[in-house]
């Protein structure tokens, strides 16, 4: 009859641990998913540049870092503060050819890093160069494209068979005017051919116009509180 019971009292204790137990084991507490800003494909976020970069020197993988010039608000909401620093690399560089093919330049940007050092994933691609003096944009992956300078290399052809009929004419009359304006111009021309195209050149500061190329999502607890001016169109 004691074995009997303490066989009891054990059977009892084990299936009020259980009965306690349960509970917790079989329901965890479940965080509610934090709620979370997007940024949407197609935005376009406007950036300063912090450095240069110039098809002269630049390489396939050098770093770009950039800074956003104005907040950008989505439903009245701040999802990227002014001074957000942006950095991004060179995708790809060409320089001016001798004879024909302009300068080009392409950035993606890769990574957000805001005041508070919260650092956020995307992929971005360069929209427009506002800032940047006789460039335009090639195709929409962003290719940034120096103005075709045809008409400089013309004029220095232009220059060389202007002076060569000038000396021309001095020592040797009309006839050699004839001929050392041909002279001069095939010598001007080569000087043109010889040298290359002009550089894309985009000193610090430059205006640059970033387009989010895929969803950006954005926890806004990790956003920095720092006032903001929002600016509206």
């Amino acid at each position: 009859m004691k074995s009997l019971g303490l066989c009891a009292l054990l059977v009892a204790g084990i299936a009020a641990a259980q009965s306690t137990g349960t509970p917790g084991a079989a329901a965890p507490a479940v965080e509610a998913e934090k709620p979370m800003l997007t940024i949407p494909v197609g935005t376009r976020i406007p950036l300063s540049l912090k450095q240069a970069i110039s098809t002269k020197t630049a390489k396939d993988g050098d770093p770009v870092y950039a800074e956003t010039a104005f907040p950008f608000v989505v439903n009245d909401r701040v999802v990227v503060p002014a001074g957000t620093y942006v950095q991004g690399k060179v995708a790809r560089v060409q320089r001016g050819g001798h004879v024909k093919g302009r300068a080009e330049l392409l950035v993606h940007f890769t990574s957000m890093i805001y005041p508070s050092g919260y650092t956020v994933m995307l992929g971005g691609s360069v929209e427009n160069t506002p800032g940047a003096e006789k460039t335009s944009m090639k195709d929409s992956e962003g290719t940034i494209r120096q103005d075709s300078d045809v008409g400089k290399k013309v004029g220095t052809a232009a220059e060389g068979a202007s002076t060569g009929a000038v000396i021309g004419a001095v020592t040797g009359g009309g006839k050699g005017a004839g001929i050392g304006a041909g002279a001069g111009g095939l010598a001007g021309l080569a000087i043109g051919m010889l040298s290359r195209g002009a550089d894309v050149r985009l000193p610090p500061g430059t205006s640059i116009e970033m387009e989010i190329q895929r969803e950006v999502r954005v926890d806004p607890s990790r956003i920095s509180s720092r006032r903001e001016v929002i600016v509206r169109d």
